[in-house]
């Protein structure tokens, strides 16, 4: 499926499957429970770890956070957009089936140019993501990979946006949390913190 094919298809439960700059991610809109149990099923997916929520602009995300420490805004200033996904302390927007009841929210803005179109196509610009993998196998590392284990061309139930320019560099973003007077890598990934 090529990017300008989907339109109308998240809106109808449906979900993405969609390059990244880091790896190949699993998508649908934020407020949509039923689409969210799809990618908890397709995955096999451990109900006790949360999604993320991505997009292509930081105004589109901030509704979903409570607030930001200055050491997070200089993260955000230095490698926003970028393969770093930092965790707040979530607002009610943030949708508990979206983060496994917890009370924060990742969020991530992947300096992907085809991922940064499909989120200027969508209702509000934002995505609830993960890997596009089954649980504890690496996540797809191409277009034929992603299409041939998900796609529904191969009996699979996920819409697969073919890349422009095939760009993946197929190693996951760092995760930090965010929540407490200074930051704790949970996960070190291509950005060093």
């Amino acid at each position: 499926m090529n990017l300008t094919d989907f339109d109308g298809k998240l809106s109808k439960g449906e979900v993405l499957g969609f390059e990244t700059d880091t790896v190949w991610g699993l998508g649908c809109l934020p407020n949509d429970s039923d689409a969210v149990d799809k990618i908890y099923e397709i995955k096999g997916r451990d109900r006790s770890k949360p999604l993320i929520l991505m997009s292509n602009s930081l105004e589109n995300l901030m509704p979903y956070v409570v607030s930001v420490p200055d050491y997070a805004k200089n993260l955000i200033e230095k490698h926003f957009p970028g393969a770093l996904t930092l965790i707040f302390e979530k607002s009610d927007l943030a949708q508990n089936f979206i983060t496994s009841g917890k009370n924060t929210v990742g969020i991530r803005i992947p300096a992907h140019h085809g991922f940064q179109n499909l989120c200027e196509k969508i209702q509000g610009g934002v995505l609830a993501t993960t890997s596009l993998n089954r649980s504890n196998e690496p996540p797809a590392k191409d277009y034929e990979e992603a299409l041939r284990e998900f796609g529904y061309e191969f009996g699979g139930s996920v819409n697969i946006i073919k890349p422009e320019s095939p760009c993946s560099m197929g190693i996951s973003s760092t995760v930090v949390l965010c929540t407490g007077p200074a930051p704790v890598v949970l996960r070190q990934g291509s950005v060093e913190i």
